[in-house]
């Protein structure tokens, strides 16, 4: 009987020591992966890596991120801001300005249009017609010096454009925006040449505004010798009659 509580204690005693070693295996494995990772995280704030080690997307991410909010990259997104804004605002005075100088050349036409009718027909119209044409050639030389004062409106804001885009690609080149530097040069020849093409047109219109008005004086003068020269005619008849 005493053989066999000895033997359950003994029983007991190794199982006892079984589960204290299980427990202490189980604890040196925890160990040995608490000190892995401590080793491992260790090393990623080094920078030190071992081959075949898988590297953290999210890291790279993170990275990259701080990359592309540096001062330069900044800077540069800045630039070509500001080169999108100023070649949005060199645009619209282009439209504005081409359009103002081809409304001023509509203008001048039409008026040298009445004014040539109204030289072609002087002495043979009804006071009623020539009033009609003065009337035209009056209302199309306001309409003229409306859209000339537009012209010169609209040019000013032009040029302040321009060199606004001068600028902003000058500040687009020297920040390493290289691309958008060259659009917005690209932009100011295409504007310049477009105004350049519009004053060219205003500038015949004149051209031909100049000639009509020296066709008019001529005009003019050859009619008022003509009513001289009928007056004196009719002077002359009239006294003939008196003799």
């Amino acid at each position: 009987m005493q053989a066999v509580r000895r033997c359950s204690a003994c029983a007991k005693r190794a199982a006892g020591g079984l589960v204290q070693n299980q427990e202490v295996s189980l604890l040196q494995r925890r160990g040995a992966a608490c000190i892995h990772y401590l080793s491992t995280s260790e090393k990623r704030r080094s920078g030190v890596q071992k081959p075949g080690e898988m590297t953290n997307p999210t890291h790279i991410s993170l990275a990259s991120q701080v990359e592309d909010l540096s001062h330069n990259s900044l800077i540069r997104r800045a630039a070509s801001v500001l080169t999108d804004s100023s070649s949005s605002f060199l645009s619209q005075a282009t439209l504005a300005l081409t359009d103002a100088l081809t409304d001023y050349s509509k203008a001048v036409h039409s008026r040298i249009i009445f004014q040539k009718r109204y030289l072609a027909s002087v002495g043979k119209m009804s006071p009623s017609e020539e009033e009609s044409l003065q009337r035209a050639i009056s209302g199309w030389r306001s309409e003229a010096a409306e859209r000339l004062n537009e012209c010169k409106h609209y040019d000013s804001t032009w040029i302040k454009a321009v060199n606004l885009s001068k600028m902003a690609a000058e500040a687009a080149y020297s920040s390493g925006a290289h691309q958008a530097s060259i659009l917005v040069q690209t932009n100011i020849q295409v504007a310049q040449s477009q105004v350049e093409e519009a004053r060219k047109l205003s500038s015949e219109a004149d051209k031909k505004l100049a000639e009509t008005k020296v066709e008019e004086i001529q005009r003019m003068a050859e009619y008022s010798a003509f009513l001289e020269g009928s007056e004196e005619h009719e002077v002359h008849e009239a006294y003939l009659r008196e003799d």
